[in-house]
């Protein structure tokens, strides 16, 4: 039995799929069980709960084999740390509870920064919790999701641009959330690995923001112009949007950790994805452009 939480998703929605595709007993974890496709529901296990919740994860973790953890995010949380260590404790009692073999974590690429990193941080923070249930556990280590230039479409369409706080012409590491749900499904399927591992994935581009525009202008065939936000800029944003200041302060110093090159050292090592930011953009993002 695998249990994956966050299924409805954009990695456990694709994950949950592959699983179940590729044979495999499933439990699934989910806040809302409406917001399951018709087919997950009737093929898959369901708990329903938050998996902060110990009495929702021994619901759903006795005779578990495997466990896919990720942290949803959360504007209203205290701190991303709070969050996420909140989760991890849970996750990490229940897995010792349960006799949980194999925990495969969502994480971040970076870890061993030496300075803070807000989000980034807060999931390094997570695996060091999740570790000391004592199960095998892999942090599947991404960079920058593709996915999240899907909450700029109105800005590209209506603009002719997308925004980032980094410098134009440095590449920015990049990953598909497909890629990270087939590493992850690989990993909870064969689980022959033992110990305590990060496992960086990055995309196989090493594209700059301003080469990323000019994938866009080919795949959309309308101009796309990258223009850079400083953090200031940033965080003035966010506070027009009613952000608190602590979310804020969180994204702002994960935005600085990865201009300062937060990536760097796990690029170097890292398993390559196969795919490329022009095939996302002509798959993911023309679709709904």
């Amino acid at each position: 039995m695998i249990v994956v939480t966050t299924p409805t998703g954009k990695i456990g929605r694709r994950l949950v799929r592959r699983l179940l595709d590729g044979g495999s007993k499933v439990k699934v974890v989910v806040r809302d069980a409406a917001r399951l496709d018709d087919d997950v529901r009737e093929r898959a296990e369901v708990v329903e709960g938050s998996h902060d919740d110990p009495a929702v994860l021994d619901a759903a973790l006795p005779g578990a084999d495997a466990l896919f953890w990720l942290v949803p995010p959360n504007p209203a949380a205290e701190s991303a740390e709070a969050h996420y260590l909140a989760f991890a404790r849970a996750g990490g009692a229940a897995v010792r509870r349960h006799g949980v073999g194999h925990v495969v974590a969502v994480s971040s690429a970076g870890h061993g920064w030496p300075r803070p990193a807000g989000v980034l941080s807060a999931a390094f923070a997570m695996d060091a919790e999740l570790r000391r249930s004592g199960a095998a556990h892999r942090a599947v280590s991404p960079p920058f999701y593709m996915e999240n230039l899907l909450g700029q479409v109105a800005a590209i369409r209506e603009g002719g641009a997308f925004s980032l706080t980094c410098a134009g012409d440095e590449p920015l590491a990049t990953i598909a959330t497909r890629d990270i749900a087939a590493t992850a499904a690989d990993l909870l399927t064969d689980r022959s690995w033992t110990g305590q591992e990060n496992v960086p994935l990055f995309g196989p581009d090493r594209l700059t923001p301003d080469g990323m525009a000019g994938v866009l202008s080919e795949e959309l065939g309308r101009p796309v112009a990258y223009q850079r936000i400083t953090l200031a800029g940033f965080a003035a944003m966010r506070r027009s949007q009613g952000a608190s200041e602590r979310v804020i302060a969180d994204a702002a110093e994960m935005f600085a950790a990865q201009d300062e090159g937060i990536y760097d050292a796990d690029w170097a090592k890292a398993a390559i994805a196969p795919t490329s930011f022009r095939t996302w953009c002509r798959e993911v993002l023309k679709p709904v452009f």
